[in-house]
């Protein structure tokens, strides 16, 4: 074969300069090849309409961002190379001074544009301050509260159903349920639609009837039945998308149930599962990361006086663990105090943490750890005031806040509590602006809790909302 080098010098020459000037070579440019670059930027959200605030990155691109009422996106103007480092810092609001802060506003561009800073901008009160938003058009009392994946919250009673969207700080009616209903749980599924089951009527009848919202429609529709009545029962989402439902007041209204069941969103029937080892209402349920659902607490056997109207028994100090895998429920150990109307809320560290309640003894302060690990609870610091019937929500910083509930003279409470994992300790915080317990506590996208509704001071049933940052 003969070879010709006159080809092979020119074609070779072409690939070269074609891979230069690929590369941003030539021209003088000593063929070193210019840097991919990328945006960095990300969300603002809650800035006050009317104010701006100015975000830096490096120290060196300003970017003033004025608030459109909506969350809304920012990228900086100076893209950044791979392997730069970037800081994003945070100026006074202007013209009202409105608190701000930013998540994962440092970092190194790595191979791709930056879209995670997040700036949350808080109410112009200042942090950790409750600040009224728009009341609801009826007042709700011991009614669930559930956020919508298009970040409004649906509130459902026996008083109807309503919307309130962040954005405009508003409420609006929406569909009105098939059954108006209280004591009721409320459980969004994966598939966007929210399922609510039991409670009890306008007449106190206890419900077995179910029914499904669809945030799309805003229509309720029925669907299928609870194999036994109750209210005061709780429900868990597990993994497989399946809900479990335990325990509660049975349908004579008299008597706390142990049995369980769960629904199929698929089939839309519901299926009995292994019972409780006791029969237990107002008690909590917790799903763990293992997919094990956590039940502590709550009223065993059950009084009714009052025409039916006040429910007594005996606080529960003993717990149980329901493995989705076998159906079954097994024993766990027991808290160290008896407790019903007292709340759980799982921690990042995967530790549960329960807080207050009542037992024989009182309105209670004590607070407890339940390690799935070792399967044992230990104390932790108890809370700065004694109570039951409050809320209890995770916030983004890994902090618990506890609001409201009644204390052990039987005062409705407006104060506010934090707990931190990392110390163990519970310091006050901003009250509400009105003092209520069983109400509803939610997490907003926007960092944001809202409180709604709930019965305030001299049994008044309350139709206000606030927002706490």
């Amino acid at each position: 074969m003969k070879f010709n080098i006159t080809k092979y010098f020119y074609s070779a020459l072409f690939m070269f300069l074609t891979l230069l000037t690929a590369c941003g070579g030539g021209g003088g440019g000593g063929g070193t090849a210019v840097p991919a670059t990328y945006s960095v930027g990300g969300t603002l959200t809650g800035l006050s309409a009317g104010n701006s605030i100015t975000l830096t990155d490096n120290g060196t691109d300003n970017l003033i961002v004025a608030a459109s009422g909506v969350s809304q996106a920012f990228t900086f103007a100076t893209k950044l190379a791979n392997g730069a480092a970037y800081k994003l810092t945070l100026s006074a609001t202007t013209p009202t001074a409105q608190p701000c802060t930013s998540t994962y506003g440092a970092g190194t561009v790595n191979a791709a544009n930056v879209t995670s800073l997040n700036v949350i901008c808080g109410l112009p009160g200042g942090l950790s301050t409750f600040t009224a938003t728009g009341p609801m058009a009826k007042a709700h009392y011991f009614h669930t509260a559930t956020l919508l994946p298009n970040g409004r919250v649906l509130v459902s009673d026996l008083a109807g159903a309503e919307l309130y969207d962040p954005s405009t700080g508003t409420w609006a009616a929406t569909g009105s349920m098939v059954t108006a209903r209280n004591f009721h749980t409320a459980t969004l599924l994966p598939n966007g639609k929210v399922l609510v089951s039991g409670g009890t009527d306008t007449l106190g009848a206890v419900l077995a009837s179910a029914e499904l919202y669809d945030p799309a429609t805003g229509l309720w529709t029925a669907t299928g039945s609870l194999s036994a009545a109750r209210y005061a029962h709780t429900v868990t989402l597990l993994p497989s998308g399946r809900v479990l439902v335990s325990g509660g007041v049975d349908s004579s209204g008299g008597a706390s149930l142990a049995s369980a069941e769960l629904y199929d969103p698929a089939s839309g029937k519901w299926t009995a599962t292994g019972a409780l080892a006791t029969a237990r209402v107002f008690h909590t349920a917790t799903l763990l990361p293992s997919g094990r659902v956590l039940v502590s607490g709550g009223l065993g056997p059950i009084a009714v006086s009052g025409g039916g109207a006040n429910l007594s028994g005996t606080a529960l100090a003993s717990a149980e663990l329901y493995d989705p895998a076998t159906g079954l429920w097994t024993a766990t150990v027991a808290l160290a105090t008896a407790r019903d109307f007292h709340t759980a809320t799982l921690l990042p560290s995967g530790r549960v943490l329960v807080s207050g309640g009542w037992s024989a003894a009182g309105v209670l302060a004590s607070a407890e750890l339940y390690d799935p690990v070792t399967g044992t609870w230990s104390a932790t610091s108890a809370m700065v005031t004694a109570r039951d019937s409050h809320t209890a929500t995770l916030l983004p910083n890994g902090k618990v806040l506890v609001s409201g509930g009644i204390d052990s003279l039987g005062t409705t409470l407006a104060s506010v509590e934090l707990y931190d994992p990392a110390t163990g300790l519970w310091t006050a915080t901003g009250a509400m602006t009105t003092a209520r317990y069983a109400h509803t506590a939610t997490l907003l996208p926007n960092g944001k809790l809202l409180v709604s509704g709930g019965v305030g001071a001299l049994s008044t049933q309350l139709a206000s909302a606030e927002l706490y940052f």
